[in-house]
């Protein structure tokens, strides 16, 4: 059922808020990876199927805890995507030492 697929991508979001509160950046983006096949499925699924009017209520309520989760998982991974992105960068910007790209 269509359904299913909101629960399941709702899951997966409980999941990677889990993971983002334990400090797990490899469980968040596994559980990312997760949630954005089943959004690819729910898309192709949508196609084929509608939700009854009850559905659609609790789609609603799903997806208001899913954009919830995805708050707090946002204001809890920025800090790690800053510093990653510093890494990966090897200190190009930083603002106390900046260095000249040829």
């Amino acid at each position: 059922m269509l359904i299913d697929y909101y629960k399941s991508i709702e899951d997966g979001s409980r999941r990677m808020l889990e993971a983002a509160r334990a400090k797990d950046l490899e469980g968040v983006m596994r559980y990312e990876g997760v949630c954005a096949v089943l959004i690819e499925q729910l898309r192709q699924r949508a196609r084929e199927e509608n939700l009854s009017a009850e559905e659609r209520r609790e789609k609603t309520q799903i997806m208001q805890r899913i954009l919830r989760n995805d708050a707090e998982i946002r204001q809890l991974t920025e800090p790690w995507l800053g510093q990653l992105e510093d890494e990966m960068m090897g200190g190009l910007f930083d603002k106390a030492h900046p260095k000249v790209l040829h």
